[in-house]
C-alpha cells in the first residue's frame, strides 16, 4: 500500500516537473526541475530495492552532472530575452533529427513495457548473485544499447548547455591595446580615486581626497550621493557637502512634469 502510494505522488510531481522543464522559458528554471525529475526516480529505485541505482541517481546525475549544467547556466547568464535567432547554421534540421529519433526510441521502449513480459527485480538479483553484479550483468549484456544511448544524453545535454552559451560576435573583441589608447584619450586616464582615499574615513558615501586636498566628486556613486541629498545625510564638513551635493545633481532623470513643461516651453 505504501509503496502505490509513493508511487502516485512522485509520478505525480516528476511529470509535472517534466512538463515544467520541458515548457519553461528560462534554462535555470529547466535544470531545477530536471533535478526534481532525477529525485523522484531515485525515491522510487529506492522503494524498489534497488539501492545501488538510488545513491548512483543522487550522487552521480543530480549532485554532479546536473548540478554543473546547473551552474554553467547560471554563470552564463541565459534567461528569456535571448534572440531566438540561429547562431549556429544547420542546427534546426539536426533537432528535428534527433527529436524524431527520441520519439522512435519512446515508442520502442512503450511497446517493450506493454509485450515483453515482465521480470521481477528479486528474479535478476538472485540470478546474478547480488545487487551490483546482476546490475552490472544487465547492463552490458543484455541493456547495452540503452545504456550506451544513456550515456549520449550526457553528451547531448553538454552540447545543449554550450549552443545555448553561444554568442554571435557581431563586433571584433577590443585588444589590450585598443583599451588602453580609448582609456587615454578619455576624460579619466588615470584610475579613479577610491572611496576615503587620504581622507579620514572610509566609507563609500564620502568623498576621496586628490593629493591637493580637494575633493574629488568622481569617487563617490551618484545614486549613493543622491541617496544622501534626499535623506538629509551629508557630512558636517560644507566641502565634502557641497561635492555630494553637486554630484547628485549630474545627470538627474527628468520626472514626467519637467519633461512636459519642457516640451510646453519648446
Amino acid at each position: 500500500m505504501g509503496e502505490t502510494i509513493t508511487f502516485w505522488v512522485l509520478a505525480v510531481v516528476s511529470v509535472g516537473a517534466a512538463l515544467g522543464m520541458v515548457f519553461n522559458r528560462k534554462a535555470v528554471y529547466s535544470a531545477l526541475m530536471l533535478g526534481t525529475v532525477m529525485l523522484c526516480l531515485a525515491v522510487l529505485y529506492a522503494v524498489q530495492d534497488a539501492p545501488f541505482l538510488a545513491a548512483v541517481q543522487i550522487i552521480v546525475y543530480t549532485g554532479a552532472i546536473m548540478m554543473l549544467f546547473l551552474f554553467v547556466l547560471m554563470l552564463v547568464g541565459v534567461d528569456s530575452s535571448d534572440s531566438f535567432v540561429e547562431t549556429i547554421k544547420g542546427q534546426r534540421f539536426w533537432a528535428i533529427l534527433a527529436g524524431l529519433g527520441f520519439v522512435v526510441l519512446i515508442v520502442v521502449a512503450i511497446g517493450n513495457v506493454v509485450f515483453a513480459p515482465q521480470v521481477g527485480l528479486t528474479t535478476v538479483t538472485e540470478q546474478g548473485g547480488g545487487y551490483i553484479r546482476s546490475i552490472a550483468t544487465e547492463l552490458f549484456t543484455t541493456y547495452v544499447f540503452a545504456f550506451e544511448i544513456t550515456s549520449a544524453l550526457l553528451i547531448t545535454a553538454a552540447l545543449g548547455a554550450m549552443v545555448l552559451a553561444h554568442r554571435e560576435q557581431l563586433t571584433d573583441k577590443p585588444t589590450q591595446k585598443d583599451l588602453s589608447r580609448a582609456r587615454f584619450r578619455g576624460d579619466h586616464p588615470s584610475p579613479l580615486p577610491g572611496p576615503g582615499t587620504y581622507a579620514r574615513n572610509n566609507a563609500v558615501d564620502m568623498p576621496a581626497r586628490l593629493p591637493d586636498g580637494s575633493a574629488a566628486e568622481s569617487s563617490v556613486n551618484r545614486y549613493i550621493a543622491r541617496y544622501d541629498v534626499e535623506h538629509g545625510r551629508l557630512p558636517q564638513d560644507p566641502e565634502l557637502a557641497e561635492a555630494i551635493r553637486h554630484t547628485a545633481e549630474e545627470n538627474v532623470p527628468q520626472t514626467e512634469a519637467e519633461q512636459s513643461s519642457n516640451e510646453v516651453t519648446k
